[in-house]
């Protein structure tokens, strides 16, 4: 196997599909990657549903980024659709854009109140500017004050309440602060210059990264089966593997949890179909104060797909990760606690000069799509420099 072989990537997401073309195609490497599942893709997998609606299994998944190298290099594998993501939240039935925007303010205190706060909050921190909750509460004006109020209990307080299982007192601090208000009429919820998504799916997409004559994927494989890591080293189907090992799974997975499960949430999706052809206003609705979904989406509004007679939905619930088999970890609960566990998990893995930790699961962080493209190709720039 080490005859065969340059190297390995265990995952076939961003992460590992991005890591595995740079060294197949720019190192001239042989790369195994091996797949638990049965697809490519990771969470951004996409397919058409019973219904023929294209959808994305694993949730929503919106490309946008300010980094023009992750966009250049994705645009090598895909044509994108022009697609501007714009959130709405449900508040008691109303809906107003989140980002909390003036748009919002006008819906939810009334034009006359709202122009008056729309001044005072141009004056005290100008126009297109996104101000924290903190910001606010600190503005001396109580008419300032208490719309960072409104804006906490109405669109954050809840639905991070139900997206984390946290009592108000649990939430971290720091999260709360960060919350904005975005002074402006830019119903976008992101403003990064490169959005869209790709025109034929995320599949596709993935299907032309990893066609490559150096690299081979094996699916329905569970890595841990075949990789062994011991007093000695790596090993791979028994033979020692001393080529670079990228690894984009869970870490804790990886040494049999050793130390303990690390936390995660969890989502479960129920997808419906209506006889209907666009069955909400937007993409993405945000539950904030009712419902026991965090959000509903709506994929035709994301894929520009046109199927008159039929739309596909999915409710997102949050749940806490078990570890059960039909569970996919999501978010990482960071926090004091679960760093230091993760850290235990981290040195085991420094133990192994060939293993590298990339990605979500991998390295315990939470990272937007082109954040991880961006790191897969900073780690296998490092691995050049390396002569790896």
């Amino acid at each position: 196997m080490q005859n065969t072989y340059d190297c390995l990537v265990i995952g076939a997401g961003f992460a590992g599909a991005v890591a595995a073309r740079e060294l197949a195609e720019r190192a001239g490497k042989r790369v195994l990657v091996l797949e638990r599942r049965g697809h490519i893709g990771g969470n951004a997998y996409d397919l058409p549903d019973e219904h023929g609606v294209l959808i994305h299994q694993y949730g929503p998944h919106i490309f946008h980024t300010a980094n023009k190298r992750v966009f250049d290099y994705l645009s090598r594998f895909t044509q994108w659709r022009d697609y501007q993501h714009r959130v709405v939240a449900n508040v008691h039935g109303a809906e107003m854009p989140v980002p909390f925007n003036l748009t919002s303010l006008e819906l939810a205190f009334g034009r006359e109140k709202a122009a008056a706060l729309e001044e005072k909050l141009i004056a005290a921190y100008g126009a297109e500017k996104k101000v924290t909750i903190l910001e606010l509460r600190r503005n001396a004006d109580p008419d300032v004050a208490a719309l960072a109020d409104y804006v906490y209990e109405n669109v954050f307080l809840h639905y991070t309440m139900k997206q984390w299982d946290q009592s108000p007192e649990e939430i971290d601090p720091n999260t709360t602060a960060r919350v904005p208000v975005f002074l402006s009429r830019d119903d976008r919820y992101f403003q990064d210059p490169w959005q869209g998504m790709p025109l034929e799916g995320y599949t596709p997409l993935f299907e032309r990264l990893l066609d490559h004559p150096g690299i081979t994927v094996e699916l329905g494989v569970d890595a841990r089966e075949r990789l062994t890591l011991g007093e000695d080293g790596v090993t791979l189907d028994g033979v020692p593997f001393t080529g670079p090992v990228i690894y984009t799974g869970a870490v804790d997975e990886l040494f049999a949890c050793r130390f303990g499960r690390l936390p995660y949430r969890t989502l479960e999706f129920r997808f419906e179909n209506y006889p209907v052809e666009f069955w909400q206003s937007h993409g993405t609705v945000n539950y904030t104060v009712s419902e026991e979904w965090t959000r509903i989406t709506e994929f035709k509004y994301l894929t520009g797909q046109v199927k008159p007679e039929c739309t596909t939905i999915a409710k997102e619930i949050s749940h806490a990760y078990t570890g059960a088999p039909e569970e996919t970890p999501y978010y990482a609960i960071i926090n004091p606690e679960n760093n230091a566990l993760y850290a235990r998990y981290q040195a085991l893995a420094a133990r192994y000069g060939n293993l590298y930790l990339l990605g979500r699961l991998a390295e315990y962080k939470y990272y937007n799509m082109d954040a991880i493209v961006a790191r897969a190709l900073e780690l296998c720039d490092t691995l050049a420099e390396k002569g790896a």
